[in-house]
Formats: structure tokens, sequence, C-alpha cells
């Protein structure tokens, strides 16, 4: 079953006006009044950290502690993240850093297919 331009083009316009609708409402609702709600305060505080946890719950959750490689390139990659972000406060450095270096673990030390 393929759609034709019309379908195509209003399933695109709909999208793109609820996804404008929803990013600019919160603005627009938070504007009328001239203080940000303590719930919404509290939320920005706590919301990222919350965040932070399930991605790492997320990304760790196939890891096989008994099977090699015993999830040393997750704990190396992970450490190295911690540590590079401690020491240059920079997220960019310390993700793509990470990433870089989990996928040189897979690739040439622990599984070794390039």
């Amino acid at each position: 079953m393929t759609l034709s331009t019309t379908q195509a083009l209003l399933t695109i316009g709909v999208v793109a006006v609820g996804t404008l609708l929803t990013r600019s409402l919160t603005f627009v609702l938070f504007s009328i009044g001239k203080t940000t709600p303590k719930f919404v305060k509290y939320l920005g505080e706590v919301l990222p950290f919350g965040m932070i946890g399930m991605l790492v719950i997320y990304c760790i959750r196939h890891v096989s502690l008994q099977f090699a490689p015993f999830g040393l390139p997750e704990l190396i990659a992970g450490v190295f993240v911690a540590i590079v972000h401690k020491w240059k406060h920079n997220i960019l450095l310390s993700i793509g850093g990470g990433t870089v270096l989990y996928m040189f673990l897979l690739q040439m030390v622990f599984y070794g297919t390039l």
C-alpha cells in the first residue's frame, strides 16, 4: 500500500503542526504568568538526573556478566565517561569520547571483527 503525494504532504503537515504546537504551547502557557510554577521548577531540577539514570540502565540492560567479555567494555567506557566529564565538564567530549572508546573496545580489543 503506497501513499499518494497528497496524503504524504498532509501527513507531514499534520506532524509538523502537532510538533510546533507541543513545543510552543509550554512557552505560551508560562508566558501568561510572570512566575514559573514551583512544580515546574522542581521538575527542571530533578528530571535531568532521572533521565540520565534511565539512560544508563537502558544502555546496560543486556550486559551479561556470565559470558565473555563480562561487561568489561561497558564498564571501561562508563568509567572513562565519568572521569572525563569530572575532569573537563564537557558533555560532548565525555559522551563522544566514551562512545568512540566503547566502539574501539568492541571492534578491536574484545571481538576483533575489523
